[in-house]
């Protein structure tokens, strides 16, 4: 096919049948138990499918997770330092900017097109993911004696370092660069406290943190419910 100078070449591509095929390789996965639960709790068949799609909710990825936080609960137990509390804020950080999927969730785009909230459905799957990362963490906290004294201190941490993966995934449109964020992020906390007061697990029980902390999970809270507000949103994703 030659195009005419000054105008752009058609393409052979059936965009309308792509899209279908897309559509129905995400739907067509057989509803689970899991599923069903949520649809009758959230209301929302939708909703719950595109919970069960998020690419920090799959099981390999909860298993992953529960691998790496069980390695960190056994050299917290042989070694006495909080190693599990210590990775818990950058698990979370980036399970939560991969709630948001460009690129790597097949749901992202079809989302795009149900009739929810966009920003409805990145709050539930946020919450999701963030309470599983909690869940996880207590349960460490627990089975590991030696770190019952942490049991909040890596909480707020956690959810500094969430809301700063959820804020840089959503401003830069890319969930890969909020991971990188949120545990570059962590290790510079990590790195900071160890080299201040001589302490690797300082970045979990210095006071001096504590307002850092807070300034970037309300600021990664603002940033993210502004950059998904429904004007923007829309603007930036709208077919062209």
């Amino acid at each position: 096919m030659t195009a005419q100078r000054g105008r752009e070449p058609e393409l052979d591509v059936d965009l309308e049948k792509v899209w279908t095929g897309v559509a129905a390789e995400v739907w067509a996965t057989p509803v689970g138990p899991i599923e069903r639960s949520m649809a009758r709790l959230l209301g929302s068949p939708a909703l719950a499918r595109a919970l069960v799609t998020t690419p920090s909710l799959v099981l390999a990825w909860l298993l992953a997770t529960a691998i790496v936080l069980g390695i960190g609960v056994a050299l917290t137990a042989t070694s006495g330092d909080p190693w599990f509390a210590l990775l818990a804020p950058a698990l979370a950080g980036a399970g939560v900017a991969y709630a948001y999927g460009p690129g790597v969730d097949p749901a992202f785009e079809l989302s795009k097109t149900m009739a929810l909230p966009d920003r409805l459905i990145l709050l539930v799957r946020v919450l999701a993911v963030f309470g599983i990362n909690a869940l996880f963490g207590l349960a460490a906290t627990f089975i590991s004696a030696a770190a019952i004294g942490l049991t909040l201190g890596w909480l707020l941490p956690m959810t500094a370092m969430s809301a700063l993966g959820l804020a840089v995934a959503t401003s830069a449109k890319s969930a890969n660069v909020g991971v990188a964020a949120a545990i570059g992020g962590w290790l510079v906390f990590v790195l900071a406290g160890a080299a201040t007061l001589n302490d690797r697990a300082a970045a979990l029980t210095a006071d001096a943190f504590v307002p850092a902390y807070a300034f970037l999970a309300l600021a990664g809270v603002w940033i993210a419910l502004y950059t998904t507000s429904e004007g923007r949103w829309d603007r930036e994703w709208q077919w062209r």
